[in-house]
């Protein structure tokens, strides 16, 4: 019979994603067949797996890495529901990782049955496959407003009590204040039928002297009947990036010597940052946020992420006056490195007749460092393919001739200015497909992942970051040594 673990939070930012994947490790650990799933993510971070019919696919990035952690392939039933926010009011729709711009166009609580149905084939479809799924829930079971349609926690949790054993555990953040009240009315406002589910209660974030928080933890369990099960320590590096906001990469301002400081832009439709953590952990690397002119100064690189609303990014890089100070670092011969959206916003122009990225009839300047032009469609594409880097110069001449595998995600299709001297072709994909681009010491590229291989950080910096699999372990030991290790042996051991 097929056991389930779901971890609740009692907000967003509590500890739900990296708690799920330390459950995933410490369970592959004990020898448990163990899948994670999270039935709707809303995040800008996606990852690229298999669909279920074999093409290219996305789920969002924590359940990628909670399957890496779980040592399983990632799929596409372990996040069916992935909403991609594009504006305070609309997220683009992908259901078992492909768009459906119908669900798009439909309001919140119209689309829930539809997404709900998906999510309940996907963890149907998972828990025939094997002993334990390590279900993570999504901002708080306990919106109240929301419980009707809240197929992510509540209807989640009834399917899986339906499908198997199911138990539950609820993380608060310490660190903010209010762990308490916040555990026991989350706890209030579950609803009956999984209030008794709960096993245990989890503090997260928690500096200090334990031993302060008595007689907290002992009311607690005598007003809910439900213990601790354990205090997890703030750890600041963890080595996962953040799902829902941007890791700490240090002061924006502040220098540390010897060290090739790279500004990554922080425009308002950021995405896959994630894929920028292995700089953060590179010794000769200070990494910085940059969202206006003074947090570019004194940078060595300037990069250019991915965007969700590559338009409304460039809009906004524009009235920062941020588009100034970018040209003035290429013409000093400083090196700028555009990523998928980033690398659009380098060229020449942008052309979205359709709206397929932002407003209907958009056609607009890009910020001219690349000879290029964009031209948004409504097929998306989205595969990994294996990278070759060509003859790079000047400051990404380590990377000339160097292999390496990465993925995209994106809807344009850039091709050469008919009018301009060409920009040289810096990187093919596996079927030699131009899809990056550099002139002097401004490179634009389609593939996210660079910073994920290890060829590439070798080339360039002669060492590569720590291993994932370091950090689940490490995530894992966390868990083992703060949390009850009887209930955890008993949720996460396989049933034999």
């Amino acid at each position: 019979m097929t056991r389930f673990v779901m971890v609740w939070g009692t907000s967003s930012g509590a500890g739900k994603s990296w708690l799920a994947t330390a459950l995933c490790r410490a369970a592959a650990r004990r020898g448990t067949a163990v899948k994670p799933f999270k039935a709707q993510n809303m995040s800008n971070n996606a990852r690229v797996v298999a669909g279920l019919d074999g093409l290219g696919a996305e789920i969002g990035a924590a359940q990628y890495f909670q399957a890496l952690a779980a040592g399983t392939e990632p799929g596409v039933d372990m996040n069916p529901v992935l909403l991609k926010p594009e504006r305070d009011t609309a997220s683009q729709v992908v259901v078992h990782g492909r768009v459906d711009a119908a669900l798009g166009r439909m309001g919140w609580r119209e689309r829930s049955a539809t997404l709900a149905a998906a999510a309940r084939e996907s963890l149907r479809r998972l828990a025939g496959t094997c002993e334990l799924v390590v279900i993570e829930g999504a901002g708080s079971p306990a919106e109240i407003n929301l419980a009707p349609q809240d197929y992510v926690n509540l209807g989640t949790a009834r399917q899986a009590c339906g499908l198997g054993a199911f138990d539950g555990l609820l993380v608060a953040d310490i660190d903010r204040g209010g762990a308490f009240a916040h555990l026991y009315g989350t706890w209030a406002l579950l609803p009956d039928d999984l209030r008794g589910s709960l096993r245990g209660f989890v503090l997260n974030k928690f500096r200090g002297d334990a031993a302060l928080l008595e007689p907290g933890p002992r009311d607690l369990q005598r007003l809910t009947g439900v213990p601790l099960a354990g205090v997890i320590p703030m750890v600041r590096d963890h080595g996962l990036p953040d799902e829902d906001g941007l890791f700490d990469a240090g002061d924006p301002r502040a220098t540390r010597a010897g060290r090739l400081r790279i500004a990554v832009l922080c425009p308002p439709h950021i995405s896959n940052l994630d894929e920028f953590e292995p700089l953060r952990r590179q010794p000769g690397v200070q990494l910085a946020w940059a969202r206006d002119e003074a947090e570019l100064s004194g940078a060595d690189w300037i990069v250019l992420p991915g965007s969700k609303q590559v338009s409304g990014d460039l809009a906004w890089l524009r009235r920062q006056g941020l588009d100034a100070a970018i040209a003035r670092h290429a013409a000093a011969g400083r090196p700028v490195l555009g990523i998928c959206g980033g690398l659009q916003m380098l060229g020449e122009a942008l052309v979205d007749p359709d709206g397929h990225d932002g407003d209907a009839g958009f056609n607009g300047p890009g910020l001219g460092l690349l000879p290029l032009v964009t031209r948004y469609e409504r097929d998306k594409r989205v595969r990994r393919t294996t990278l070759h880097f060509g003859l790079t110069t000047g400051a990404w001449s380590p990377w000339a001739g160097v292999e390496a595998t990465g993925y995209e995600i994106h809807c344009g299709v850039t091709v050469p200015h008919p009018d301009l001297p060409p920009a040289s072709v810096a990187l093919r994909d596996a079927d030699r497909e131009a899809i990056g681009w550099q002139r002097g010491n401004v490179l634009g590229v389609y593939a996210h992942g660079l910073f994920e291989s290890p060829a590439l950080l070798r080339a360039m910096w002669g060492a590569s970051a720590p291993a994932l699999d370091d950090s689940f372990d490490r995530l894992a030991d966390l868990v083992d040594e703060q949390l009850d290790r009887a209930l955890l042996d008993r949720l996460l051991s396989p049933s034999r």
